[in-house]
């Protein structure tokens, strides 16, 4: 149980930084192309959407460990 308790601390940690970073990307990108701003918007407001159900996936399987152990 520690194993996967580690690993779904690391995969948080990688979901964490990787959004962080695609949206510091992408508003760089918008800052020099302006051509394509409202697709790196677009962009932006997906990786917001799926940091949330990322995080919620993991609040619920939280819930349901901690409920049954």
């Amino acid at each position: 149980m520690d194993m996967i308790k580690e690993l779904s601390d690391a995969f948080l940690i990688l979901i964490r930084s990787g959004t962080v970073f695609r949206v510091i990307y992408c508003f760089v990108m918008m800052g020099t192309d302006e051509e394509n701003e409202k697709a790196y918007k677009k962009k932006i407001r997906n990786v917001i959407v799926f940091y949330i159900l990322a995080e919620s996936c993991y609040v619920i399987k939280d819930l349901v460990t901690k409920y049954y152990t």
